[in-house]
């Protein structure tokens, strides 16, 4: 019977926790007291009233602070959920066509393409051969080379036209 190791804790060590014999100690103001035996660090941050927590434990010998850990803990919770907010995924759009698409809609797919390139999505453009459609492919390179002429501005061509099965590809993205 082999025993269930225990699992593993998030984020830093803090006071009984910390491994290391020496530990380069910073106080609760910010003061470097160079390194200290790990009890004596230990100590002073009981004496203070706070924790012992490991900053760096990779470095030699590991850098500890004495500090609240529960303060410490809600401070980077809340850095991490600003992070995550401000970050933007990239959605890849579908503008699909016809190679007998009428001139009207195909203005209206292009102010589609362009709201997609204003609001930072990338644009898949597939283009459908329909029976006897997929005998002039030419016609629909000659449609997907005017959408890449009409986005050159706004967009970069991250995967030219190319054929995969009955229909033609094209991916835009936003410059």
């Amino acid at each position: 019977m082999k025993s269930i190791a225990a699992p593993q804790k998030e984020g830093p060590r803090i006071n009984r926790e910390i491994r290391a014999r020496e530990v380069q100690l910073i106080d609760s103001e910010g003061k470097n007291h160079g390194v200290v035996q790990l009890p004596d660090a230990l100590a002073l941050a009981e004496g203070a009233g706070l924790d012992l927590v490991e900053i760096a434990p990779n470095s030699t010998p590991p850098v500890c602070k004495i500090l609240d850990y529960g303060r410490f803990r809600f401070a980077e919770q809340k850095k991490a959920a600003e992070a995550r907010k401000k970050q933007k995924i990239v959605e890849v759009k579908e503008i699909k066509l016809r190679p007998g698409i009428d001139e009207h809609d195909y203005d209206v797919k292009m102010k589609a393409v362009r709201r997609f390139f204003e609001e930072g999505d990338k644009v898949k453009v597939t283009l459908r051969f329909r029976g006897r459609e997929i005998a002039h492919q030419d016609i629909g390179y000659r449609l997907l080379s005017r959408v890449k002429a009409e986005t050159a501005t706004m967009a970069k061509v991250e995967l030219e036209p190319s054929m995969e099965g009955r229909q033609m590809v094209m991916v835009l993205a936003p410059r």
